[in-house]
């Protein structure tokens, strides 16, 4: 089963590693989008005019900016602390079970699903999940991920150290990836009244065709 639980002495340098990725992808991601720095305003009142109407999509741009800002749908944390996550404490009295989902939006070719069913983990515990995508057909065909968490009231302490998620993946004719995805439950999920009998989660990826003029569908807040 394609599940590392990370031991105390491999577990600050596999921490590093990742986060280096993780950093790169956000310098990347920093030049890619140096142009919105000064247009703060703009998306926030976009994004508000988007929730307020009741729409359920954004354009890709408003999309990636609405991801960036609020932490949801999008990327792993390019600033997150290994020094934290070591002296993370573990709620070891308190199992969550995760189950793993995986769905492909309409007309997207690619065979996509995850190596796991489930994993029961604490809160304050680090796990290394995978999912596998391949594409069957005889053209490259580029994909991109959105995720949520059910319940909504849970995905506020659900944390990505890493995944790929909001980035485009593209993927050759017959090739098959496993894709990882590197989280942790906030261990203050174990002091959230509203959540003292959901003991079950479910961490699901959508896959979409990513060509001109997608539109994605926004993260549930709650």
């Amino acid at each position: 089963m394609y599940l590392l639980r990370l031991t105390s002495v491999a577990r600050l340098e596999r921490f590093k590693s990742a986060l280096l990725q993780c950093r790169r992808l956000h310098e990347q991601n920093v030049r890619n989008t140096q142009k919105f720095r000064n247009k703060t305003v703009l998306l926030y009142v976009s994004s508000l005019a988007v929730l307020v109407g009741g729409l359920s999509y954004a354009a890709v741009p408003l999309y990636r900016l609405f991801c960036q800002s609020t932490g949801r749908g999008g990327r792993a944390f390019a600033d997150e602390s290994a020094e934290k996550i070591e002296k993370m404490q573990k709620v070891g009295h308190r199992l969550i079970r995760i189950n793993f989902a995986a769905d492909t939006a309409s007309g997207m070719r690619w065979n996509f699903k995850p190596r796991q069913s489930d994993v029961r983990v604490a809160p304050g515990e680090t796990v290394l999940a995978f999912y596998t995508a391949r594409n069957p057909g005889d053209k490259p065909i580029d994909g991109i991920a959105t995720y949520n968490i059910v319940p909504y009231e849970a995905g506020k302490y659900f944390n990505k150290i890493q995944c790929f998620c909001f980035e485009e993946q593209r993927l050759n004719p017959h090739e098959e990836v496993d894709m990882p995805v590197f989280f942790y439950i906030d261990p203050e999920y174990a002091e959230d009244p509203l959540l003292e009998n959901v003991h079950d989660l479910t961490l699901s990826y959508t896959f979409f065709e990513a060509k001109e003029g997608l539109q994605l569908p926004l993260p549930i807040i709650r």
